[in-house]
């Protein structure tokens, strides 16, 4: 470009070519005289506006405030010609904050550069918003870079610069983005071809979904299929494989992208994810010469490692992390051995059984020794996070002597750790007092003030460790030199419990004064202010040294301190007293005990590393980590591979006669209003979907939606509490579906579960179908069907949402009884709230009669017997069945239809065991049964 502007390579070469910065300031001011003078007299073609601008550019750069050129800036970037655009942007991007008033004359260009089909206009402009990326230009622009992120027009590299444009928009200005709109239309670009685009779109979504868990949930799936087809199918190619790992860049932001969602309760999910971390940690069994694919493998692991722990602590995978961590902090590379400890640090936070880690406990304590203060640090984590009851006293002790030559910057923290560590787990009192004082005689100045606080409130609170302190803190006093904080302890422990050791050899009152006073004189004012406290609390319990006492407080009478005098005056007049001994005993007398409180120690950790807060990151403090592993309890899981069982006639006809249930509700609840609010879309209505829907209420198979470009069709079986649905998905067009996702969305998880056998392909080809099969299980009564959603690429995005037929009568088997048998269990349930009755109209057939057949096929196809020759009247209908549940067992139900042709109305009673599964069937069949179409 210079080659071309022989002016703008000469002004460079003379600012070079200027010996002092006299001469530099005044070649530039000539310039810039002139470069004003041309743009004021107008008339310049776009070389000579592209070259003066650029000489503004390179003074600005060289650190000098320009004020010329703004405009010419703006008019260059309507230009047709790449070069002058390019400069313009480039001015623009530099020259102008984005609070600046020319900005709003440029926003209407950079539009037109980002509709135009040239993919060098749509990067420029790209560039420009995201460098400056104002308010107004955020809210004016960010529709038509999602628009450009999202046409299948688009080239890759464009893509990939709109994904980041977006992040950089939503990072500075988050509300201006709609995010949960976008997201689903947003998310399936991560099934993109183009790995760069997926890194891209895959940084954004991270960004988006912290914010939005919900909206962007189905991003869950997304990143498990990607990483499967990454590390375990290895579908990549060659341009992305960074020293044979498959794009690690893009492994690490999914595997963290996953840790911002609690735990999938999907068993495919879970498996699938299960394969992925397995094949990572294997392909980090066997460490490699070449140090940039290590690297690259142990970015992946350590996030894999991270990712198995928030999973499932107690999981075979979390005992294979133990061990390759155990390798990495052995490592004789200082990186590698601070991200072991770091990760293992983690870890021990969150298991529940620590044996993994105590194997290489002497390793670890070797780490406090390291070389790099980073690793000691790590170190010191890691041992505050595996402490418990067993090595508490080895751990203590080990940090103790590395106290002694610990770095200045680690000592605050380490007694800190050591103090809550040692109150947490002491196994004796007395344990706990030794260990506290020897912390406060070597840690020094770095000694908080709520360290010997807590030692005070648990010594005044423990009966039995009285004596013993006094006399351990008295020993400690003995030592030529002591700090201040142990002569604090001192002070108010001997004052209040020195009359306790006062009658043993060598702790008489007259040993205890001259040792606690001879500190004194090192002290600052508050600390002999609280040994004045001490004195007068003696006077009260030794009067044989009361002279000395008195002595001190009349020597403090004159200091020039007003806190130390005002004592000393009221300390003297109280023990002066001869009269009122009375007065100075109840003065005098010794503290009552704390009232219990949550540890300063604690609060003061827990300051000191601060709280992020972050979604699926690690938490705020190791203290909290801590406290949550020692509180947690172990939780029960369920095997999801139950085996089917079959009852016997006599099971199933004794389970009819049942017992009083609790009262609960049957009404069906809003579904589609409930998805709605989850981001969800709503349910696709209209009459052919709601037939088919109700066809395959009481059929096994058919066609559950079907437009010009999508057919949905169901196969379904089951037995007892399970079942087996396969759905049929096929495209009608001569396009593939790309980007395709299915997802499922239940109300009632606790009553009914549905999951996916495997992930549902990315891409359907033309004219192909493709099968997904779903594992259902009934738990409890439920009334809402699953939801399933399904969302692709056809030239534009679209998503259908469809209920499935999965009702509760699916789990219903039929019963056979006589007369004598069904009436006597009819009577034995009773009236409400076992039964539920209805009485609806119903349409005759072409004869005038009741569509008895139909009656009979509906009834048959929720699964429950009709039973010939019970009722005495032929035209009634009745039927029989019982309804299998895992956890709920099995509920028994009885029905009768009674048609009355005269007045076009049907009677409809079930009664059952249980009141919701009466009136849920009575509402299903109602719903088949009285000839409307509902919507």
């Amino acid at each position: 470009m210079a080659s071309n502007m022989r002016g703008l390579t000469q002004f460079i070469a003379d600012i070079r070519g200027a010996r002092v910065r006299e001469l530099e300031e005044k070649r530039i001011n000539k310039e810039m005289a002139n470069i004003r003078k041309r743009f004021k007299d107008g008339n310049l073609d776009g070389y000579q506006k592209k070259k003066y601008v650029a000489k503004v550019i390179f003074t600005y750069i060289l650190g000098y405030k320009v004020d010329v050129g703004h405009m010419e800036a703006v008019n260059l970037i309507s230009s047709s010609k790449y070069s002058e655009k390019q400069i313009g942007y480039l001015a623009v991007t530099l020259l102008m904050h984005e609070n600046s008033d020319f900005l709003r004359l440029v926003v209407n260009s950079i539009r037109k550069d980002l509709n135009e089909n040239n993919e060098i206009s749509n990067c420029l402009a790209l560039h420009a918003i995201a460098n400056v990326g104002g308010t107004e230009m955020a809210e004016a622009l960010a529709e038509d870079v999602h628009r450009l992120l999202i046409s299948p027009t688009s080239p890759n590299f464009v893509r990939k610069k709109a994904a980041l444009t977006l992040l950089r928009l939503y990072r500075k200005h988050p509300d201006v983005i709609p995010a949960a709109e976008w997201a689903l239309r947003i998310v399936a670009l991560m099934d993109d071809v183009d790995l760069g685009v997926v890194i891209c779109v895959t940084s954004l979504v991270m960004a988006l979904a912290q914010d939005h868990l919900d909206a962007f949930a189905v991003c869950y799936q997304k990143a498990v299929d990607r990483l499967n087809r990454l590390v375990v199918e290895h579908e990549y190619s060659a341009t992305y494989a960074y020293y044979k790992v498959p794009s690690p860049w893009l492994q690490v932001k999914l595997l963290r992208l996953l840790q911002y969602y609690p735990p999938t309760e999907d068993p495919t999910l879970r498996s699938i994810m299960h394969e992925v971390l397995q094949t990572v940690m294997n392909n980090c069994a066997e460490p490699s010469r070449n140090v940039q694919h290590n690297n690259a493998q142990h970015a992946v692991l350590f996030e894999a490692i991270s990712l198995a722990i928030h999973l499932d602590t107690n999981s075979p995978l979390v005992s294979t992390a133990a061990v390759l961590l155990a390798r990495f902090i052995s490592s004789k590379e200082t990186n590698v051995r601070y991200l072991g400890l770091d990760t293992m640090a983690h870890l021990a936070a969150h298991t529940d059984n620590l044996d993994a880690i105590k194997k290489h406990q002497g390793t670890i304590i070797l780490s406090l020794r390291d070389k790099d203060i980073s690793v000691r640090r790590r170190a010191l984590d890691l041992l505050y996070s595996m402490c418990d009851t067993d090595n508490s006293e080895l751990i203590v002790g080990e940090l103790l002597r590395y106290l002694k030559v610990a770095d200045y910057g680690l000592r605050e923290e380490m007694v800190l750790k050591i103090a809550i560590l040692t109150e947490k787990y002491a196994s004796t009192y007395k344990w706990y007092v030794d260990t506290i004082l020897e912390l406060l005689s070597a840690a020094g100045d770095h000694v908080g003030e709520e360290v010997w606080y807590r030692v005070v409130q648990i010594v005044t609170n423990t009966d039995d460790l009285q004596a013993y302190a006094a006399k351990v803190v008295f020993e400690y006093l003995k030592s030529p030199s002591s700090h201040e904080s142990l002569v604090k302890v001192g002070g108010y422990i001997l004052g209040e419990y020195g009359h306790l050791i006062a009658n043993e050899p060598g702790y008489s009152p007259a040993e205890q004064f001259q040792v606690l006073h001879s500190k004194s004189q090192f002290c600052a004012a508050p600390t002999r202010a609280l040994l004045l406290s001490t004195y007068i609390k003696w006077v009260n319990v030794f009067p044989e040294i009361k002279p000395q006492l008195l002595n001190v407080f009349e020597r403090y009478r004159h200091v020039l301190d007003v806190d130390l005098q005002q004592r000393a005056c009221e300390f003297y007049a109280l023990a002066s007293r001869s009269d009122d001994d009375e007065l100075l005993q109840n003065v005098c007398e010794e503290i009552p005990p704390f009232p219990p409180r949550e540890s300063a120690l604690l609060g003061r950790l827990n300051r000191k590393h601060g709280d992020t807060g972050a979604h699926g990151g690690k938490d705020s403090t190791l203290e909290r980590q801590l406290s949550r592993r020692m509180s947690r309890k172990p939780t029960m899981e369920t095997n999801g591979n139950r085996a089917m069982v079959v009852e016997s006639p006599e099971d199933i006809t004794d389970s009819l006669i049942g017992l009083d249930l609790s009262a609960s509700s049957a009404n069906v609840p809003d579904v589609a209003a409930a998805l709605a609010e989850k981001g969800i879309p709503r349910l696709t209505a209209g009459p052919n979907i709601e037939r088919w829907f109700d066809k395959l209420l009481y059929t096994a198979e058919g066609v559950l939606y079907e437009d010009v470009q999508i057919q949905i069709g169901i196969k379904s079986r089951y037995h007892g509490h399970l079942g087996q649905l396969a759905v049929y998905i096929g495209n009608k067009i001569s396009a593939p579906l790309t980007s395709f996702t299915a997802t499922l969305h239940m109300e009632q998880t606790d009553a009914l579960s549905v999951t996916f056998a495997k992930i549902a392909p990315s891409t359907i080809a033309p004219r192909t179908q493709t099968q997904q099969l779903l594992h259902v299980e009934c738990k409890k009564p439920f009334t809402s069907p699953p939801v399933l959603t399904v969302s692709f690429l056809a030239g534009a995005h679209q998503a259908i949402a469809v209920r499935l037929p999965i009702i509760m009568t699916k789990f219903v088997e039929h019963v056979k009884l006589g007369q004598v048998d069904f009436f006597e269990r009819w009577k034995l349930i009773g009236g409400p709230p076992r039964e539920s009755q209805s009485i609806f109209p119903i349409t005759l057939d072409d004869s005038g009669h009741v569509d008895l057949a139909r009656q009979r096929q509906v009834v048959l196809g929720f699964s429950f017997n009709v039973l010939d020759g019970v009722d005495p009247n032929p035209s009634n209908l009745v039927g029989a069945g019982i309804l299998h549940m895992s956890v709920d067992g099995k509920v028994g139900c009885l029905l009768r239809l009674e048609p009355n042709r005269e007045a076009k109305l049907c009677r409809i009673t079930v009664r059952s065991t249980s009141e919701v599964v009466a009136a849920e069937v009575q509402r299903l069949l109602q719903k088949m049964l009285n000839g409307e179409t509902h919507t």
